[in-house]
């Protein structure tokens, strides 16, 4: 191609200007992934693999505590402290359940970095208390267990914090 100034395209101006434009996208979607890796990892339960092979031994458990009849309520109040989370334990004829001890941790869906464990005390009537403090407002997921030597329960409970201060 003749130009008036004489400039010609050459192989190596068409070269140069393909690999400028695929480095420009490789570019692009290597931000985009980095991005997205941040933003949400992936798989945020541990050992899922294992999980998959030993899942027999859960549906016997869960059978089993679905005989033992137990029932878990769990709720997000405003406490002096920030927050506090509630269960109460009930049986099959809704008689509170006291003497269990309760282990949990409180989960973000979408990442780990917010997740904390929990320490339940027992107030009486079947409720325990955990103090959480500070909550970032949103959903939340209790994943819980409750023990004691007639029996265990394996609960979770979807909670949203809306922060009402």
């Amino acid at each position: 191609m003749n130009t008036a100034t004489g400039f010609r395209i050459r192989g190596w101006h068409v070269l140069a200007m393909m690999l400028g434009f695929f480095g420009f996208v490789i570019a692009v979607n290597v931000v985009f992934a980095t991005i997205a890796v941040r933003s949400f990892p992936g798989e945020d339960v541990r050992r899922s693999y294992l999980q998959g092979i030993q899942y027999n031994d859960t549906l016997a458990q869960r059978r089993e505590q679905a005989a033992l009849g137990w029932q878990a309520n769990a709720t997000l109040l405003p406490s002096a402290d920030g927050v506090s989370l509630e269960v109460v334990l009930r049986d099959r004829e809704g008689a509170p359940i006291d003497g269990a001890d309760i282990t949990g941790e409180m989960q973000w869906p979408t990442t780990d970095s917010f997740d904390r464990t929990t320490t339940f005390v027992a107030r009486g009537e079947g409720r325990y208390v955990a103090q959480l403090g500070d909550l970032h407002p949103g959903r939340w997921r209790l994943r819980a267990r409750a023990e004691r030597n007639t029996g265990s329960l394996d609960f979770e409970a979807e909670l949203t914090w809306a922060n009402p201060r």
